[in-house]
């Protein structure tokens, strides 16, 4: 992990360690609502590391608990950055219920009271916490798995390799490659909407009976060939229901709200479709049968069902 310059009001840890709160996270519920990190197993010699023998500490776990010197080292290392792990420099992670679990550790060790499980433990400095610092909830789901992979590690406290991820997303920081394509998707939005603007009114036509058929909807009249009121019939096959198009180039909301009331006059469709790429003023329709294509939204909408190629080739 990268050592952080200090931003006030942020994290900025030099470490990041997950911890299995107990075996299989027995402790996780009452670790998070009483602030602890517990942690320790009976066996392990934690009076030498209380005193800070380490040396002694190791003797001890190959002597007495009879590990390997592979299996000694693992134990000690997790003894020794449980309990020298600075407050400020180590951020503290666990996954518990679906969600990821943040803290930071006070530097006293404290012995855990007798029938808990575990047998030291750090308070939190102010808590477990499973939000962002801006309040976004921290669920596994909503995590890469860069990151929850940390889950299946075997023993107890293990290194998180994606540190850097972890820090910004508990600081609400974006990551640099999302933050770069949001601003690419906007651009190619907007150039889709200027696209869509200078389309002659039959290439219009098409785009909307190409878009609604992406969205699986059926054209059932030909283009350019219905009545005055309506420029497409749609339907939906796993439904049956049919649909009420209209396609214009520019129009005003009284321009909508007349062919709102022919939609209505008609009687004969599930649903209305008024499609329009550059509206005259705001265009508003509180029906929920009633659907506006327009603007920025239609321009969304068609970079998302894949017709910017096709944009660009009928500008060219």
């Amino acid at each position: 992990m990268n050592i952080h310059t200090a931003i006030p009001g942020r994290l900025n840890p030099t470490h990041a360690r997950f911890i299995r709160l107990g075996p299989g996270g027995t402790w996780a519920r009452a670790c998070i609502d009483q602030g602890e990190i517990r942690f320790g197993s009976p066996e392990e010699p934690h009076e030498l590391c209380l005193a800070g023998d380490w040396q002694g500490a190791r003797e001890a776990l190959i002597g007495q608990g009879g590990k390997s010197p592979g299996e000694a080292s693992q134990s000690l290392r997790e003894l020794r950055e449980f309990y020298t792990l600075p407050t400020d420099a180590c951020l503290w992670i666990t996954f518990f219920e679906g969600r990821l679990w943040w803290a930071l550790a006070e530097a006293a060790i404290e012995r855990v009271a007798a029938g808990e499980g575990g047998v030291v433990l750090r308070r939190t400095r102010d808590g477990w916490h499973d939000t962002s610092l801006t309040g976004v909830s921290l669920t596994a789901t909503s995590l890469s798995s860069r990151l929850t992979q940390v889950q299946a590690y075997q023993r107890t406290i293990c290194k998180v390799t994606a540190a850097d991820y972890l820090v910004r997303k508990i600081n609400g920081i974006e990551e640099p490659a999302v933050l770069r394509a949001r601003v690419v998707r906007a651009e190619m939005i907007a150039a889709a909407e200027a696209l869509i603007a200078g389309l002659h009114w039959a290439d219009f036509e098409v785009l909307a009976d190409l878009l609604l058929a992406r969205s699986g909807w059926q054209r059932a009249s030909d283009l350019g060939k219905t009545q005055a009121d309506i420029d497409l019939i749609i339907e939906q096959p796993a439904t049956g229901e049919r649909g009420f198009v209209q396609v214009k180039s520019r129009a005003t909301q009284s321009v909508l709200d007349a062919s709102v009331a022919a939609y209505r006059e008609s009687g004969s469709y599930a649903r209305m479709f008024f499609v329009c790429h550059s509206p005259i003023g705001t265009l508003s329709a509180v029906e929920p049968d009633v659907h506006l294509l327009i603007g920025s939204d239609l321009a969304r909408r068609s970079v998302d069902a894949g017709l910017l190629d096709w944009l660009i080739e009928r500008a060219g």
